[in-house]
């Protein structure tokens, strides 16, 4: 497994490599001792998810605040452009994204530390997603940032006049101003 840092402190890309012959490959994707090594502390997943998309879905930004999770995300089908928003006041990083794209293709996985907050959005022609979480999900914490806020201007892979489909939930969602941000 490589990890890689990125320019936000807390996010990591890993890419797993693929062992194949002619029936096919093997990947071993989660290592936990050599995880935890990365992000400098134990880490326990207590919940996976898995979502299913169609192309020019997005989904997010999501978070959860209090009870905030830590998410270790992949694509086993198709391919998305992943995006972790810094939402810790004390972080001097807070305010500002990284994206990625993550595919069936490509392997890849990024882990998001708890205080950030997770959205993504189908390239391909659909997306079949898989996360693992360090908490529960709890609804009354869930909270929402609206994906085209101008404070944070994510540089969304979308083509020039084409709205991508959200829910009515997501499109309701908070402006970075509004919301209150993780201690």
């Amino acid at each position: 497994m490589h990890i890689e840092e990125t320019q936000l402190p807390g996010i990591l890309v890993l890419t797993n490599k693929k062992y194949g012959d002619d029936r096919g490959w093997f990947s071993e994707v989660f290592r936990k001792n050599e995880f935890e090594e990365a992000v400098g502390h134990p880490v326990n997943f207590v919940q996976t998810n898995e979502s299913y998309s169609e192309h020019n879905i997005l989904r997010g930004i999501h978070f959860q605040n209090p009870h905030p999770q830590g998410k270790l995300v992949r694509v086993v089908e198709g391919e998305v452009f992943d995006v972790a928003v810094d939402l810790r006041k004390s972080s001097p990083t807070c305010g500002q994204w990284f994206g990625i794209t993550l595919s069936s293709e490509n392997g890849k996985l990024m882990w998001i530390p708890e205080g950030f907050g997770h959205g993504f959005y189908v390239t391909g022609s659909c997306a079949h997603f898989v996360y693992e979480c360090t908490d529960y999900y709890h609804p009354e914490a869930e909270g929402s940032l609206i994906f085209n806020d101008p404070k944070i201007a994510i540089d969304w892979p979308i083509m020039e006049g084409v709205q991508p489909l959200t829910s009515p939930k997501d499109l309701k969602a908070s402006y970075f101003d509004s919301l209150t941000l993780f201690c």
